[in-house]
């Protein structure tokens, strides 16, 4: 039974204190007070209580962990899970950046859903939706573990959502078959890395992921079949792993020309210990932030595809920088495609999206059909007026 009682007592320096005293009993039989200065915020805590003692989802504050500790608990969690290491980082980055600074000093049982909602508010003010979408669901996956692990009994921040409009979403950019062509011409010249060029028709025919180009065996391709099959990756350190997802390992078709090229380049590429089909020069793991540093950046600056950096030089001229990252060149692809009437089944297995809803949401803007839509629009009104 919970009660609420006046206590009053005299401290050390003889000044007279009144306080109210909340007491009562918690699922495990175990009795907990809790002390306030007003009766009517003891009153309220114990309404929130006895709720709480009745959905099974009380914490005492006394043995609750802080947000700090739960959130160390979880990147502990993933470490031994074996996740990659692109992922812990981007884990540790959410929780040092993002959830210690605004909420790491909250204990879990002071959590509440208005808690997470204020959480959220001050992300969104002070960060992009994405980020703060991202800070959101890295929170609800540490009230995840710390639920596992029996320090809460439930999950307040499950319901919370950042509802983001189609407008914030970031425009895939498409690069212009001129703008591939002379990308891929001026690869063909760089004499310093004679796989410049088959790496990137690869990208440009096949669609391919940068970790996925790099983690490519020759064995994975087959020249007879014009087939290319997706069964590793190289992350970001260089490290050789399976796909991301079961829908990252599959089977591509390849046109002839990329066959020709291939063939030509199976016949000079350096020897690999690991059977890579493009290798560095000792014959290892090609890390993604030297190819595009060295290699990809160059070539564009080279052949005069850039873009202001919107800073200036030491005599006052705009800065400029390459016009497109890596993935341009497998939205290409995925747009050439799309272009070709390719459905949609296939194209999500290509590019080895997860879900059709994925492809939709990046690639639905191209996928038109303007002959079939004057086709529809025109027997819709012989309907009507037959």
């Amino acid at each position: 039974m919970a009660t609420i009682k006046k206590r009053s007592w005299t401290n050390r320096r003889g000044e007279h204190k009144e306080a109210w005293q909340l007491r009562y009993v918690d699922a495990q039989g175990t009795e907990r007070s809790k002390q306030f200065t007003k009766k009517g915020d003891a009153s309220a805590y114990l309404t929130r209580v006895s709720w709480e003692l009745a959905q099974g989802t009380h914490t005492p504050d006394t043995t609750s962990v802080t947000v700090s500790k739960a959130a160390d608990l979880w990147i502990g969690a993933a470490k031994a899970k074996g996740l990659e290491r692109s992922t812990i980082k981007q884990y540790e980055e959410w929780v040092r950046l993002h959830i210690k600074p605004l909420l790491g000093d909250k204990k879990l049982s002071q959590l509440n859903m208005p808690v997470v909602e204020a959480f959220k508010d001050s992300l969104l003010e002070t960060r992009s939706a994405a980020m703060a979408g991202k800070a959101l669901s890295g929170l609800s996956s540490i009230l995840t573990e710390a639920q596992r692990r029996g320090l809460i009994a439930q999950n307040v921040a499950r319901g919370v959502r950042i509802v983001r409009s189609s407008r914030d979403r970031k425009k895939v950019v498409i690069p212009s078959r001129e703008d591939v062509k002379a990308i891929l011409k001026q690869a063909e010249k760089w004499g310093d890395e004679p796989a410049l060029h088959p790496m990137l028709l690869t990208v440009a025919l096949a669609g391919l992921r940068s970790s996925e180009l790099r983690g490519l065996q020759k064995a994975d391709i087959d020249l007879k079949a014009s087939e290319i099959t997706i069964t590793q990756r190289a992350d970001a350190w260089g490290v050789i792993g399976p796909p991301k997802s079961a829908a990252g390992q599959r089977t591509i078709p390849i046109p002839a020309a990329l066959v020709s090229v291939l063939r030509r380049w199976i016949l000079r590429a350096p020897k690999s210990d690991l059977g890579l089909l493009f290798p560095n020069s000792d014959g290892g793991v090609r890390l993604h932030s030297n190819l595009l540093n060295r290699e990809y950046w160059p070539i564009q600056i080279m052949a005069g595809l850039t873009r202001p950096t919107g800073a200036l030089d030491e005599e006052g001229q705009p800065l400029h920088r390459a016009k497109y990252d890596f993935h341009a060149l497998r939205h290409y692809a995925a747009s050439a495609w799309v272009k070709q009437k390719v459905d949609l089944k296939r194209l999500t297995t290509w590019l080895g999206h997860a879900s059709v809803q994925i492809t939709l949401d990046t690639y639905g803007h191209l996928i038109k059909d303007e002959q079939g839509d004057a086709a529809i629009a025109a027997a819709t009104a012989a309907e009507l007026f037959a």
